[in-house]
Formats: C-alpha cells, sequence, structure tokens
C-alpha cells in the first residue's frame, strides 16, 4: 500500500495516524463514542492518499474503524466501571436488538459503492454536528425503565445506523440514556459498552465480506488494515483511559461545541467530494 510512496509522504501519513489516534482515543473514553465520527474521515483520505482503490477506500476506513473501536470501547467500559457508570442491565437487553441493527446494517452498507457511503456518512455526521452544537445541558428527571418498544426501536436503529458510519453508536445511544433520565456519566459509561458491541459485529462482518470480495490490499483482512489497526491501538487504548477519567471531572459542554465544529467542517468536506466522484 505505500510501495509507491516516497520516504517524506509515508512519514507524513505515520505522523498524521499517531496524531489520529491521540485525539481519536481521548474522545473515545470522553463521549462514550468508539471514535469512528472522527477515525473514518481521516482514515478515508490517508487510503486514498495510499492507492487504496476507490471503489473499496470507504469500505476500508470504516472496517479498520471498527476493528480499533473494540479494544477503545474495552478500555473506556472497564474505566467508566470503576465511577459505577456502566448499566450492565441496559447493556444485556438493548444490546440483542443493536446487534440486529449491526447485521443487517453491514449487509446494506457492503452493498453501497464508496460514493454511496460518502453520501450516507456526511448526512449523519451533519446531523450530529448539530446536535453537539445546540445541545443543552439539562437537569435529567428520574431514571425510568426503557420499555420493550423502545429497546427494539432504538437499539436496532443505533446498530443499523452504526454499521455504515464505522462508529460505535455512542452519538445515538448516549443522547437515548439522556432522555430517559439516566446521568450522563452512566449514559456515555453504557454506551461505551454497547460500542463494543457494535464493533465486534461490525469488525467480523466486514472483514468477511471484504475476504469473500477478494480485495486485493496487501497486509488486510478483508476491510480491515492490519498496519493502521497495529499504529493506532496502543495509542487510543492509552488515550481512551485518559477521556474516561476527564469526564468526571471537566466542562464536557465546551468540549462538545468544538466536536460539534469539527464535524460540520467534516461533512461539508464529504459533500464537496460526493460530488466529485
Amino acid at each position: 500500500m505505500l510501495e509507491n510512496l516516497d520516504q517524506n509522504q509515508i512519514i507524513f501519513i505515520l505522523a498524521a495516524m499517531t496524531a489520529s489516534a491521540v485525539v481519536v482515543g481521548f474522545m473515545a473514553g470522553f463521549f462514550g463514542i468508539g471514535g469512528g465520527l472522527i477515525m473514518v474521515p481521516i482514515l478515508f483520505y490517508l487510503f486514498s492518499f495510499t492507492g487504496v482503490e476507490q471503489a473499496f477506500v470507504m469500505h476500508m476506513a470504516i472496517g479498520t474503524s471498527f476493528s480499533i473501536i473494540i479494544p477503545n470501547s474495552i478500555i473506556s467500559t472497564i474505566t467508566h466501571m470503576k465511577f459505577k457508570a456502566v448499566d450492565f442491565s441496559i447493556v444485556k437487553t438493548f444490546g440483542v436488538f443493536v446487534v440486529i441493527g449491526v447485521v443487517l446494517g453491514t449487509v446494506f452498507a457492503v452493498s453501497l459503492k464508496t460514493s454511496g457511503l460518502v453520501l450516507f456518512f456526511s448526512i449523519m455526521t451533519m446531523i450530529f454536528a448539530i446536535y453537539f452544537l445546540i445541545e443543552k445541558e439539562k437537569m435529567n428527571p428520574a431514571p425510568r425503565k426503557i420499555n420493550l418498544i423502545y429497546r427494539v426501536i432504538c437499539g436496532f436503529l443505533s446498530g443499523f445506523l452504526s454499521a455504515p458510519m464505522g462508529i460505535g453508536g455512542g452519538v445515538f445511544n448516549t443522547p437515548i440514556f439522556k432522555m430517559f433520565g439516566y446521568p450522563i456519566n452512566v449514559a456515555i459509561g453504557t454506551s461505551a459498552a454497547i460500542g463494543f458491541l457494535i464493533a465486534l459485529i461490525g469488525a467480523v462482518g466486514f472483514a468477511i465480506s471484504g475476504t469473500y470480495l477478494n480485495i486485493n490490499v496487501p497486509l488486510s483482512l478483508g476491510f480491515i488494515n492490519i498496519p493502521t489497526f497495529l499504529i493506532f491501538i496502543p495509542i487510543t487504548t492509552f488515550m481512551a483511559k485518559i477521556g474516561a477519567e476527564t469526564v468526571h471531572k471537566f466542562n464536557k459542554r465546551l468540549i462538545g461545541r468544538i466536536f460539534g465544529i469539527y464535524l460540520f467542517i467534516v461533512a461539508c468536506k464529504l459533500f464537496y467530494d460526493y460530488f466529485s466522484f
């Protein structure tokens, strides 16, 4: 994948991956997200730069993102557990419908061309950008039970929409749990645990589908690029722990606004790129 690049280009790619991994890991722990909203656009452009076939470049970014989210979500969940901020009763029941959604969402994602995935990702990212920019902190009511119909609908949609985006679903699940009265730290911690399920199923699905399609990308397992995975993992897992600890003592609203601005810029750039396909 790097054979056609000179030394300076390779150094640039490695530096970009390292810097990206720091931000991805911290945001994963801080917001209870897998980091895919940051990671997928970066990997998309890096893989494009390194010559991955255009027909599969977005699929490769999504599959690799899922693989990196797996250990991130584990570290984040364990850290939140120390603060008693993970409700496993929700994970067990909500997670069943999330898994069903991820399986079907992965099938849907693989059936799309790169341009279709870019458009889908850009639209959803713009929605999330608006959410983070206008979100207001509210006093949470007392936590109330999430009845079965909401678990089925919200769980399925969370999984189904996360699959074509390569994300851990925290941007869906954290607001849902807040809406039902759960404190923000519990909403984030529980979302991180559910993110593990989404990432695991998503990574397996993209690895199998890429292998079945016999894509020709060196050092990759289906749509998962192994060198990228190995570069990101030690950095993101370390930073995820720091992010998860920081959320319990930092101004989350300010970080949310900054994150929203980042997502808005990414969405606009991807919209522009979509029309260039």
